[in-house]
């Protein structure tokens, strides 16, 4: 173990914060050649130990909480590639050794040559023992980062499954929710749809319904009308033939009205003709007024009843009269008998009926009016 030699006191502030006690008239300058004088006593082997030890324990430091920071890194990062951390050579700076200075080499331990030695013969320990650190530590600093970055990895693929779960539960749910809603939409237009057809079919079947109603009722009160208007009629024929009265009790239709035929001058015939013995008495068939009463030509003798209408009816034919002019006869009176008298082939009452005007109309249609039958 070599010794320092201790050098002379002087004002020196080791670390820069004062200046130490000094002797009486002396005063120490230190040169670049004392330095190295000092150096090769056995100083400077001190500060290349100090600075190796130094830099090896900060530099496993650095490289610890640097590994410990990857690894964190690659533990939440998804398999990148590790990278290389590597620190800076620092250059000698040539600084004097703590076992040289004043009042602080006493105080430090005595190092060896062979660590000096050692230390000399690596100019950068810095670099090296950053390197060997860094590659000492990489393989379990790799595999822990690994192993936190697989477990990151089947967490995030876990978180991720999981996320893929939830995110299919909810599309099923909603595609769930929309195939409800379509069918609840289908069943509602097909309820409605069903409900409109069976209220048209309601409608319809009501509308035909009261159609047929209608048309029961209109046909009922039509024959109810038919049967009160053949009532009506009835009633009024039964009243007309209390007031009217065929001209003969007993007779035979011989010739009808508007017959053809040479015997009649016209080609037709113009009346009705009863054909009867001679001397049947004839009845007034209403009351009437009587008109005229006498010979008429081919019509022999004739009687015209005029009615309050003003209705004429001719009695033709005439064996005898039983009446004149301007008498008032009722209904069933006898007002002469019948004959042959005229144009005629044989005995038979002829008998026209003239309305108001003049115009000759059907005697026997004109009988059936007033509720007679032929």
């Amino acid at each position: 173990m070599a010794s320092n030699t201790p050098a002379p006191e002087a004002p020196f502030d080791a670390f820069g914060g004062g200046a130490a006690p000094s002797a009486p008239n002396t005063e120490w300058n230190p040169t670049e050649d004392s330095l190295r004088a000092q150096n090769r006593s056995g100083g400077r082997h001190r500060v290349v130990k100090q600075r190796s030890n130094f830099a090896r324990s900060s530099t496993v430091l650095g490289v610890g909480v640097i590994a410990a920071v990857g690894a964190g890194g690659l533990a939440t990062a998804q398999e990148k590639p590790p990278v290389a951390i590597s620190l800076p050579d620092l250059p000698d700076l040539h600084l004097p050794d703590p076992h040289d200075l004043p009042g602080v080499g006493e105080l430090l331990p005595e190092e060896s040559s062979e660590t000096v030695s050692a230390a000399r013969a690596n100019p950068n320990p810095l670099t090296v023992a950053t390197y060997a650190t860094l590659d000492d530590t990489r393989g379990a600093t790799t595999e822990q980062a690994s192993h936190r970055a697989a477990q990151s990895v089947t967490g995030a693929g876990d978180a991720g499954e999981a996320l893929r779960a939830r995110i299919l539960q909810q599309a099923e749910q909603q595609q769930a929710s929309a195939d409800a809603a379509e069918k609840a939409a289908a069943e509602k237009a097909a309820a409605e749809k069903a409900a409109a057809e069976a209220q048209a079919k309601a409608d319809a079947a009501e509308k035909a319904a009261a159609e047929a109603k209608a048309k029961a009722e209109a046909e009922a009160k039509a024959k109810a009308e038919a049967a009160a208007k053949a009532k009506a009629e009835a009633e009024r024929l039964a009243k007309l033939a209390a007031s009217y009265s065929m001209p003969l009790s007993s007779y035979s239709v011989s010739a009808t009205y508007m017959q053809s035929g040479s015997m009649w001058s016209s080609g037709y015939h113009t009346g009705l003709d009863f054909a009867a013995p001679t001397g049947t008495p004839l009845k007034a068939v209403h009351g009437a007024t009587v008109k005229s009463a006498g010979w008429s030509g081919s019509y022999g003798y004739r009687i015209v009843l005029e009615l309050e209408d003003g209705t004429e009816v001719w009695y033709c034919h005439l064996s005898s009269m039983t009446v004149g002019a301007g008498q008032t006869v009722g209904t069933g009176e006898t007002i002469g008998r019948v004959g042959a008298t005229g144009n005629v082939t044989g005995a038979h009452l002829h008998m026209e009926v003239h309305t108001a005007g003049g115009d000759g109309i059907d005697p026997a249609q004109w009988l059936r009016s007033k509720g007679l039958s032929i």
